[in-house]
């Protein structure tokens, strides 16, 4: 059995590295993709994953390949091909550290995983099955996820879903909104950004907007808000959890570092164990969650900046809580 296993894009960040000696910008090259952020995390802290995708038979896709193999992440379900390129991302940072980006994926090769390339032998050794709404942006890959994610759930795997909104990924808000609340419909544990919130909601009101995630199917709600904690909710239970005072140099990945910790600490659980977690418990997962998020902050790039067990205990020991 595998932990986490995670379907969806893989790609390369190219993030700021400086400027060159007469002013240029500089960009690094960095693995990046969300659900591989999380299965890193998940990884970094002990975990057993299996990665599920797709990238080029190209420089990158080899660097790509070669870095999960690295971090000790099965690769046994990522198909590499030579007829499309490995799908590229450019971040840009603004003075706080948050990021934007800019896509090269028309197409690129994470959208065209098809359902036929799909590991089922992974899919049905998953404890939680991980995947985004990227990757059901674009046809074959959205059918390819949907149908992996659907037989993982038959398998008895708890499903966990990312709906990461990119809005230059999708044609309109309207069909971004569709596609975003199809996976929800099949997750157990949601983890959505404030906007992300409004969009699938419409509210706002984070006690109002959870309240929604959960009557669209979600066991577990959570809301990452940045500097200002994770706001969560369990049925009724529902709160806020600071997160910790760091110097914060790159947001990137942050997000992925807070919900694969917070998978890493639930993979152990079935669903019916993660519904009757009482509050005290939940907020100890959600707090290792933040720390480890916080600290992922402190460098730049996301899957290099993945903290260790050690550096997670360490700022929980010893970085006071921020909640603003």
């Amino acid at each position: 059995m595998y932990d986490v296993v995670a379907i969806g894009e893989l790609l390369i960040d190219f993030t700021p590295a400086g400027t060159s000696g007469r002013g240029a910008a500089l960009f690094a090259r960095n693995p990046g993709g969300a659900p591989a952020n999380v299965l890193a995390a998940v990884t970094r802290l002990g975990g057993k994953t299996a990665f599920i995708g797709k990238v080029g038979e190209d420089g990158f896709g080899r660097f790509l390949r070669d870095t999960l193999d690295g971090l000790g992440i099965d690769t046994s379900g990522l198909v590499m091909t030579g007829e499309v390129p490995t799908t590229l991302a450019f971040v840009q940072l603004d003075e706080r550290g948050d990021r934007s980006f800019s896509f090269y994926r028309k197409p690129g090769a994470d959208i065209m995983l098809s359902p036929g390339e799909v590991k089922r032998e992974l899919t049905g050794q998953a404890r939680i099955m991980h995947f985004g709404s990227v990757s059901l942006t674009d046809e074959p890959s959205r059918s390819a996820t949907l149908a992996a994610v659907r037989a993982a759930k038959e398998a008895g795997a708890v499903v966990s879903y990312d709906p990461n909104y990119r809005p230059l990924l999708w044609e309109s808000p309207g069909e971004a909104k569709r596609w975003m609340r199809e996976g929800l419909s099949l997750a157990d544990i949601v983890k959505v950004s404030d906007e992300e919130l409004a969009l699938l909601t419409g509210e706002t009101d984070l006690e109002r907007g959870s309240r929604k995630l959960v009557e669209a199917g979600a066991s577990l709600a959570l809301v990452s808000l940045g500097a200002k904690g994770a706001f969560f909710r369990l049925g009724e239970l529902c709160g806020r959890q600071p997160t910790f005072d760091v110097r914060t140099v790159d947001t990137n990945g942050a997000g992925d570092s807070f919900f694969g910790a917070v998978l890493y600490r639930l993979c152990g659980k079935s669903l019916a164990e993660i519904r009757s977690l009482a509050r005290e418990e939940l907020e100890d997962v959600l707090s290792f969650g933040n720390a480890a998020g916080s600290m992922t902050t402190t460098r730049p790039g996301a899957i290099p900046a993945l903290p260790t067990m050690e550096e997670v205990l360490a700022c929980r020991a010893h970085t006071p809580l921020l909640l603003k």
